[in-house]
Order: structure tokens, then C-alpha cells, then sequence
């Protein structure tokens, strides 16, 4: 598992496909709290550490595609 504490606020979210899941509002735990702006329903959601392969550019990439990760968050 990737190193959470370097993660920082407002770095992009993206699948293993490359594709935009979110931005990060904050690490809370072992989940990454996602903001707001990227919600489809106004409220934050949260995706497990685990699903993080790698942090490359500032952007954390996650083991999963966008579209299966989305199915993975849990809700605030």
C-alpha cells in the first residue's frame, strides 16, 4: 500500500484508466476524502486507501478503473 501521508489537498483524483474521479479534500484515516465540486449528489465522498496504486505528479492514481472506483465510494 502507497504512503497516504504524502497525499496532498487538492491533488487530482484519477483511475487506473487515467480518467478524473475527484479531487482530494483531505486524508481522513485510511480514506480520502473527496470535495464536493466532483459530486454528483453535493456531498462528500470517501474512497478506501487501499484503492491507491501510486501518487505520480502530484495526482493519486487508484488500482481501479473511474467508473468501478465511483462504485466504491462510500458516502460521508
Amino acid at each position: 500500500m502507497t504512503d497516504i501521508s504524502s497525499i496532498q489537498e487538492h491533488a487530482e483524483v484519477i483511475g487506473a484508466d487515467g480518467v478524473h474521479v475527484g479531487t482530494v479534500d483531505h486524508v481522513e484515516g485510511d480514506r480520502i476524502k473527496l470535495t464536493k465540486n466532483d459530486s454528483h449528489d453535493g456531498k462528500h465522498h470517501y474512497v478506501s486507501a487501499g484503492l491507491v496504486a501510486g501518487i505520480e505528479d502530484g495526482r493519486v492514481r487508484l488500482s481501479a478503473n473511474a467508473d468501478v472506483a465511483l462504485t466504491l465510494e462510500d458516502d460521508a
